[in-house]
């Protein structure tokens, strides 16, 4: 007899509705999968047989046939487990139900009890677009499965008890989400702009960056706060709104990184990896493609520490997503894409040493060192960087300072001021931060006052600004005007901003 269940691959970060099939014929006793299974969805040959027996029911000795419709769609991971063995049950005629409006998603255990699958929210997302009313889930994946609104969701703690509900012996309550449980989900930060003691010049560039989504450089001797720095953007970020927050969490949900107590990101997130880091693990890669560390910053902060050691494959491939916001990995049957919308903070030395301009350590490195160290980051890629600060030692009086130095609540309320702004700025635009303006929208927002253009004409000629770098002139300037609510750029506003390119890499 033949029956089909519906489940649900992930390709990307989005999903496609795979049909099982199952026929039981006469025969000798076999137990087949096909339709470009993985050696992951092979293997749910044994977990199924155990769950069926372990659950109190029959597993056929007749010849089985499972094929994973549409079979030119590669299958991964146990997330088929579940709908092979409802199908196998209705096939054999041991549950007797209406399954065409169903999504089953689960990894069995060999006792049967149903396990947390990676990917739940895509393919819920994807099975409502689909006009698939009635989804079964593990109980772990009940409230990640219930951001999306529309749908009959059924949390199943083992094969048992979704059987006994299917056979209408005792049924399974329905899931209903309290819509107001993500917003109780508290943000923390480790590190507040309050401990850092000194680097009121880094802090500000720090805020401008958050404020427009400026990527910055920070260069500075080792120790110097570059780091904690860096740590202390997320907490002052605007929060992500609830759209953001899914997105997010669809990234990690895939990967596999969403918190079984946490099913929906929240707070932005902050990735640092080292710079040993292969290709694929910062852009993303793989035979079954997967998001890498510039995807899984989504909405959030990419810190890369020690900027100039990375790889310099690595770094040209920020290139492309630092511009589009977008990364696409291609195989040779199919291609991903990835969202990258990141804010780019990177952190080097100056010189090999770290020493190099440092006024209390002597810089032991050669004038050649220190010029082959700096060019290991192409022009290419720091044209793309619309802030430069040097971080400096810090002295011990404002080390040892009792002065209290300014909270990122307090920054935090500036910058979702300017972000509010924006906001309203692009509400009919494209773009939504003053860093990703075009230059059509540079024209049409950035509005200066004369003098303020006389200062830029100036800068042109004596920084030798290419026209990248004119246009980032103008954001950051934008971006300084937004914080002090003010509609035109003032001469001031372009002064400061023209305090953060660096002239050695222009």
């Amino acid at each position: 007899m033949l029956a089909k269940t519906t489940s649900c691959a992930v390709v990307g970060l989005e999903g496609a509705i795979v049909e099982v099939e199952v026929d039981i014929s006469p025969g000798l006793p076999s137990f087949t999968i096909v339709g470009l299974p993985d050696k992951a969805v092979q293997e749910a040959r044994e977990r199924v047989r155990a769950a069926i027996r372990n659950s109190n029911y029959g597993f056929p000795t007749r010849r089985i046939t499972v094929n994973l419709a549409p079979a030119d769609l590669k299958k991964e991971g146990p997330a088929y487990d579940l709908p092979i063995a409802i199908g196998i049950l209705t096939s054999s005629q041991q549950i007797y139900a209406d399954l065409s409006r169903t999504l089953f998603i689960g990894e069995l255990s060999l006792d049967g009890k149903l396990r947390h699958t990676h990917g739940v929210l895509p393919m819920v997302a994807l099975a409502r677009e689909k006009g698939l009313t009635t989804i079964f889930v593990p109980a772990d994946d009940a409230r990640e499965a219930s951001l999306m609104e529309g749908v009959h969701l059924f949390p199943a703690e083992s094969l048992s008890q979704l059987a006994a509900h299917l056979r209408g012996e005792i049924l399974i309550p329905e899931y209903y989400s309290d819509r107001t449980w993500p917003e109780q989900i508290s943000e923390s930060y480790d590190v507040d702009l309050a401990y850092v003691k000194g680097q009121e010049h880094a802090k500000r560039a720090l805020e401008i960056a958050a404020a427009g989504r400026h990527n910055i450089l920070m260069s500075g001797p080792p120790g110097s706060g570059k780091t904690m720095l860096a740590r202390c953007l997320p907490s002052v970020l605007p929060p992500l709104t609830m759209e953001q927050a899914i997105e997010v969490t669809k990234i990690y949900s895939v990967s596999g990184l969403l918190p079984k107590d946490t099913p929906i990101i929240v707070e932005r997130p902050f990735r640092s990896p080292h710079y040993t880091i292969s290709h694929a693990g910062l852009v993303g890669g793989g035979q079954w493609p997967r998001p890498g560390e510039i995807s899984l910053s989504h909405q959030g902060v990419l810190f890369l520490d020690e900027f100039a050691e990375f790889g310099h494959g690595s770094l040209e491939s920020l290139r492309q997503p630092v511009e589009d916001r977008i990364v696409t990995i291609s195989r040779v049957h199919s291609s991903a894409t990835f969202p990258a919308n990141f804010m780019l903070v990177a952190a080097m030395n100056p010189c090999p040493c770290g020493y190099y301009g440092d006024p209390f350590k002597e810089c032991k490195c050669s004038p050649g060192e220190i010029t082959r160290y700096q060019k290991r980051i192409s022009g290419p890629l720091l044209d793309r960087i619309d802030i430069f600060i040097d971080v400096p030692h810090i002295n011990y009086e404002k080390l040892t300072s009792d002065k209290q130095a300014e909270s990122s609540r307090e920054v935090r309320e500036r910058i979702k001021a300017a972000h509010h702004i924006e906001l309203e700025r692009f509400k009919e635009a494209k773009s939504t931060c003053n860093a990703d303006m075009t230059p059509m929208e540079v024209r049409q927002f950035c509005t200066i006052e004369p003098s303020a253009k006389s200062l830029l004409g100036v800068a042109m000629k004596q920084l030798h600004l290419t026209a990248r770098a004119f246009h980032r002139v103008l954001k950051v300037s934008r971006t300084i005007a937004d914080l002090e609510n003010s509609d035109i750029i003032k001469t001031y506003h372009v002064a400061e901003a023209l305090q953060y390119r660096r002239k050695s890499f222009e």
